[in-house]
């Protein structure tokens, strides 16, 4: 048996060899991640908003532990024409070869060579402690899609790393509410209507609203439109509008069978809003004159003014005021450039003094309403550009304000019961404060921030 030796430790192999197993493994561990990570340039998964904005920003973290430099800065750099991705990132002030680097990275996840100007990425660059050389840049970020960003960053041993980040995207429905202030644009755009929204609203609300005289400061409007957003809260597309309300007039969007897939607009009892011509055939103009006797800017002297003047500028598009066919489109005396569109009922509409013509427009043209035929001028005997518009039944001029014109058509049978189903979800959808209650997963909307608004219209 052999002999305890107090000068000597004892030999004992088994702690030994669990320890250098345990190591071996460890470093063939890291050996393999490293591996992976150099055979994998381009890595994808879906990230939830706080991820996404972590990643974006991995670079500060990282430059924060380099010994020499000073703190990371973003700078924001948009590709110049006939500039190279190359010399874009050498504007950030890094190395041209680091900038070779970066662009290396990214070719295999976008077109290195044929790049567009004003493409635009953000880089994190840190300035060397000692202002001289080259700045190093830590991290970069470039959208490629609405929904899609790319990353580089530097992994702890310094070689970049491309990363594809994808954010889900969802389609809800927002509901936009908010007081008159400014115009109708301006007021609906400062609560997250986009131009394309606002748009189909005014021409929506031009049958019955007139917004240069009807329109006061205060006045509650409230919208719900389609949207598809991503997962940090950016709209992507906007799509229809399915309800609107302006001063307690609500319209809400639905859609008829055998109308082509094209949604109406129907009153809370299932009338369609669709009046038979439009209020205002120029979208935002002021009444300048009105329907009767009056003393002629140009003549001098009383005599009866048989249409309503629209104060707009040179160019302003003027709308057909219903569906109908082109019957004059001429010189005419002291109208001078006068268009005449025949509708049904033996209803016609004419405007005068107009600059030229939307292309296309000639007599036997059809068009339907809201089209954009003419334009604004001030030819014939004219003090000014505007447009005169006239009304005529059976031949006689008649006040464009107060003729009655006929009304839309009212849903009834099945049609009104689905329509008052569907008008139950957008009342539910008002009444919870935006929440869709089709989804339970859709969070409730907030009023979007003004400045994001308003910088989104640029």
């Amino acid at each position: 048996m052999q002999e305890f030796d107090p000068r000597r430790s004892a030999t004992r192999w088994a702690p030994r060899v669990f320890t250098a197993v345990a190591g071996l493994a460890a470093l063939g561990l890291g050996w393999k991640l490293t591996a992976d990570d150099a055979s994998a340039p381009l890595a994808k998964a879906p990230l939830d908003p706080a991820a996404l904005v972590a990643l974006q920003h991995i670079a500060f973290a990282s430059a924060e532990a380099q010994p020499g430099f000073e703190r990371p800065e973003n700078i924001e750099v948009k590709v110049r024409p006939g500039e190279t991705l190359q010399g874009a990132v050498l504007r950030t002030g890094v190395a041209p070869e680091e900038a070779r680097q970066v662009v290396a990275t990214l070719q295999g996840a976008i077109d290195t060579v044929n790049i567009k100007a004003g493409m635009a990425f953000e880089a994190a660059v840190a300035q060397r402690r000692s202002q001289r050389g080259p700045a190093r840049l830590v991290g970069l970020s470039m959208r490629t899609s609405p929904s899609s960003t790319l990353t580089v960053s530097r992994t702890f041993d310094g070689a970049l790393r491309l990363r594809e980040m994808e954010e889900e995207v969802r389609d809800e429905q927002q509901v936009a509410c908010g007081e008159m202030n400014g115009s109708f644009y301006e007021s609906v755009a400062n609560v997250g209507g986009t131009p394309a929204v606002i748009s189909q609203a005014a021409k929506l609300f031009s049958h019955k609203i007139d917004f240069s005289r009807d329109i006061k400061e205060g006045d509650r409007f409230c919208l719900i439109f389609d949207r598809k957003v991503t997962e940090s809260g950016r709209t992507i597309e906007a799509g229809d509008l399915e309800y609107a309300e302006v001063k307690g007039q609500k319209f809400y969007a639905f859609d008829r069978k055998g109308e082509n897939g094209n949604s109406q607009f129907f009153d809370e009892t299932g009338k369609n809003i669709k009046g038979f011509l439009l209020r205002t055939p120029v979208d935002g103009a002021r009444i300048t004159s009105k329907f009767g006797l009056r003393r002629h800017p140009i003549l001098g002297y009383n005599r009866a003014h048989q249409g309503v003047d629209f104060g707009a500028g040179t160019g302003t598009p003027i709308l057909a005021a219903g569906d109908g066919v082109v019957l004059e489109a001429r010189r005419w005396a002291g109208y001078g450039n006068w268009l005449r569109i025949r509708h049904s009922g033996q209803w016609d509409t004419g405007y005068a003094h107009i600059s030229r013509y939307a292309k296309g427009i000639k007599p036997g043209t059809r068009v339907r309403q809201g089209q954009v035929v003419a334009y604004v001028g001030s030819t014939g005997m004219s003090s000014g550009p505007h447009l005169h518009y006239e009304v005529w039944l059976k031949g006689q001029r008649v006040n464009p304000i107060g003729a009655k014109v006929p009304q839309g058509t009212i849903l009834a049978g099945a049609e009104l019961a689905s329509f008052r189903s569907q008008k139950a979800r957008i009342d539910r959808m008002l009444a919870e404060g935006g929440a869709a209650v089709s989804n339970e997963d859709t969070p409730k909307l907030a009023a979007a921030d003004i400045e994001k608004a308003k910088t989104s219209l640029r």
